[in-house]
């Protein structure tokens, strides 16, 4: 592990996960410690190593939510690595720490995305464009990273669907809502060429900084926390937050799991599954406040 890899992965901790700056922190020394122990370079730790270690962990006595952490952080380590083409093959796919309870992704109400939705100033060429952006992250539960990897070629709004490249390169395409489509129609129109400077008239990337180039994922994450301050949200916003709203109002509203997952990209319907305990949460207090008897 090399200080680019903790670079890229701590880039990714904030702006792909949303994880608080405690938790980053946390992440980053896990893995030191790790490394520490199995004396290697974590790209050639196998998932041997990680279940030696967890073992000596609990042989230790260390409490549990402890040794849940540091997988966790092995696990986001080696999930990101895989994903990026680093390493081949994910050592910590397949091991689990037991039961720690289940964390729940932050996700907005309804009345607060419309807040978020509505915070960025249209007049503009930046607002314009960072409104799109909102409204395609929220219509289509992308990640950010396929977000902004978006190219002009990947969007067809005669039928109104992106192309979406994913984890392990995988495409899938998924349905663009009336309302974001007519501001990416918009912002192709007239928006993104005020943003596409004279030299760099061959770039391909559908969201466009002020300097002409592609947006970057930490740039994204600083937009939306400024748009979510300015609409008085008070809960950490993430890209991730947008994608968490996504699958919970989906669901919320009457969606499968089965369409959400593929909505999604999940390989693994077991990932998307962690939106139903949101919303079994929402209904359990829907009936402790309506049910006479509760």
């Amino acid at each position: 592990m090399t200080e680019t890899d903790i670079k890229l992965f701590h880039e990714y901790l904030t702006v792909e996960l949303g994880l608080a700056q405690n938790t980053r922190t946390a992440y980053i020394k896990d893995l030191e410690l790790f490394r520490a122990e199995v004396d290697k370079d974590l790209r050639l730790a196998k998932r041997l190593d990680i279940v030696a270690y967890l073992q000596t962990l609990k042989n230790k006595r260390f409490a549990a939510s402890t040794i849940a952490r540091r997988l966790a952080a092995l696990k986001s380590f080696y999930r990101f690595m895989a994903a990026e083409g680093y390493i081949e093959l994910d050592p910590a796919q397949v091991i689990e720490a037991g039961n720690k309870g289940t964390r729940l992704p932050r996700v907005l109400t309804i009345g607060e995305v419309e807040k978020l939705l509505a915070a960025p100033e249209l007049s503009n060429a930046e607002g314009f464009r960072d409104r799109t952006m909102l409204e395609m992250l929220y219509a289509t539960g992308m990640r950010v990273s396929e977000l902004i990897s978006l190219k002009v070629t990947d969007i067809n709004l005669n039928m109104k669907y992106v192309l979406a490249f994913g984890k392990g390169s995988k495409e899938r395409l998924i349905p663009l809502g009336s309302v974001a489509a007519g501001y990416l129609e918009k912002y192709l129109a007239s928006v993104r060429p005020c943003l596409l400077h004279d030299g760099n008239k061959i770039e391909k990337s559908l969201f466009l900084t002020v300097y002409g180039n592609g947006m970057t994922r930490q740039r994204f994450w600083q937009i939306i926390k400024d748009y979510g301050s300015r609409a008085g949200i008070r809960k950490n916003l993430s890209p991730h937050t947008l994608r968490h709203s996504f699958a919970t109002h989906l669901l919320d509203n009457g969606a499968d799991l089965r369409s959400v997952q593929e909505l999604l990209g999940h390989s693994d319907i077991s990932t998307t599954q962690i939106y139903t305990h949101l919303t079994n949460n929402r209904l359990r207090k829907i009936y402790e406040k309506a049910h006479p008897r509760a």
